[in-house]
């Protein structure tokens, strides 16, 4: 996007003042979507987003200047800006190199170009047709494609200089159905970092299948009950409450500032010791994966909790810097027009030795939450509330009725204390997951086996 001269020349003029560190991020990124809504396609567009991100760090601050002219004056007026924000002495010109190196791709590099508009149309419509079909009930059918291809281009004061390549598609279908006077909704999704010939595999009539049977579920579900019971968390989706409610509070910059529960207690049992707890950004064609994060630092596979004890945080460059451990490859930023933050990538559990069915039979009174529809975090807490996309009762062992307007309170730390089962069916949901933070929001995935939690309150519009 940037010659290396053009590279070293903007690193040059944002260090002219002085400072510890500099970066260059380059971005473009070329978007399609198609939305279908009452059997016809009511959206279509094609975005072309591109431009340049300079950062100057100094001590605990960063400077920051972007531009989406590429002209040679308007990059260099962002990266003076950047240096005159960081409030750096002066110390005068420096001389910079960088070199190129390559990085380890997790997904297809060679892909260029969008398929034709056509083949997105046609992806909606079949899914649309296979949910009508599925019931006489179902009475709405809403479902959206993209496909994104995302060039990124950094080069530090530090002499690197990577490229990435990163495709994205997703694949989403919601369907309503009407029983008996009562509505039910499902939804069902799935995508990563690949092309849409993924959905010669994963359909898009298995994908409206599956929602759909949701929505039926949930059409004839019965009124949630309120009050403590036990729960049992679906494998998959129910990574959710993993992301939301630990997940955030082992973001590093929440731990250097003392605002995180964890803060300050690496070495320390936090959760029961049948948790273990990951973040991997190096999984290939899953949704958070990088080759190299937005700092230009690989992805890694990172431990964040080991048998109930808490191992380390997810770091950016300047959060790991400050802290004295380094990035591990969570620097990750929605646009050019945006500092990096320390995110999760694909945060999940791995598998434990318990049956699901064992589970199951072990649960007298409690709710079985499949998947969560959103919630609500508070980091310094740790307290959350969820609430529930797909629920079922389990009484005397046995799963029973579907039920609906469950929410669950509770406290995640003291939630993971309470985890008496892990099951052995772990994966990561097929779902497409975006995490906002601090008014960014970037692609992440989750996952999780069957997990049984002791004691749980759930919310409901039935007290029993």
């Amino acid at each position: 996007m940037l010659t290396t001269t053009t590279l070293e020349r903007l690193l040059s003029i944002s260090l002219a003042r002085g400072g510890d560190y500099a970066d260059v991020f380059c971005e473009r990124r070329l978007s399609t979507a198609f939305r279908l809504q009452d059997g016809r396609i009511h959206e279509g567009a094609f975005v072309v987003t591109q431009g340049v991100g300079v950062r100057v760090v100094v001590g605990e601050s960063a400077g920051y200047g972007f531009s989406d002219d590429l002209s040679a004056a308007a990059l260099e007026r962002a990266a003076r800006t950047a240096s005159l924000i960081a409030h750096a002495y002066n110390e005068g010109a420096r001389s910079m190199n960088v070199t190129s190196s390559r990085v380890l791709p997790l997904y297809d590099e060679t892909r260029s170009t969008h398929a034709a508009s056509e083949a997105y149309v046609g992806l909606l419509e079949r899914a649309d047709v296979a949910a009508r079909r599925y019931d006489s009930t179902v009475i709405a059918v809403n479902a959206s494609v993209s496909d994104e291809l995302q060039d990124v281009w950094i080069a530090t004061s530090d002499g690197k200089c990577v490229h990435d390549h990163r495709p994205l598609v997703t694949l989403g279908v919601q369907v309503i159905s009407k029983r008996d006077g009562e509505r039910g909704n499902g939804y069902a999704g799935d995508g990563g970092r690949t092309s849409i010939a993924f959905y010669d595999q994963r359909t898009p009539e298995s994908i409206a299948l599956e929602a759909a049977a949701i929505s039926q579920t949930n059409a004839h579900a019965i009124p949630c009950p309120a009050g403590e019971m036990e729960m049992i968390v679906g494998a998959g989706g129910g990574g959710v409450l993993l992301h939301e409610a630990v997940g955030h509070g082992l973001e590093s910059d929440f731990n250097r500032q003392g605002v995180s529960l964890y803060s300050g207690r690496v070495g320390e049992p936090v959760a029961s010791e049948l948790v273990t707890i990951y973040d991997d950004g190096n999984l290939p064609h899953e949704r958070g994966s990088l080759s190299v994060d937005d700092e230009g630092n690989p992805g890694s596979h990172n431990v964040l909790v080991e048998r109930g004890v808490l191992r380390g945080y997810m770091q950016d460059y300047m959060n790991g810097r400050l802290m004295g451990v380094g990035s591990n490859g969570h620097g990750r930023r929605q646009s050019f027009r945006v500092l990096p933050q320390p995110r999760m990538c694909n945060t999940y559990m791995p598998n434990g030795e318990s049956e699901v069915d064992e589970i199951i039979r072990s649960t007298k009174r409690g709710l079985f939450a499949k998947s969560f529809a959103g919630g609500q975090v508070e980091i310094s807490k740790g307290d959350f509330v969820f609430m529930v996309a797909e629920g079922y009762l389990v009484e005397n062992g046995k799963v029973t009725s579907p039920v609906r307007n469950a929410t669950i309170v509770g406290n995640g730390p003291e939630a993971m204390t309470r985890v008496v089962a892990v099951g052995n069916d772990g994966r990561l949901a097929n779902r497409h997951y975006t995490c906002g933070k601090g008014g960014q929001y970037v692609p992440v995935g989750v996952g999780m086996p069957t997990v049984k939690i002791s004691s749980i309150t759930v919310g409901g519009s039935n007290v029993g």
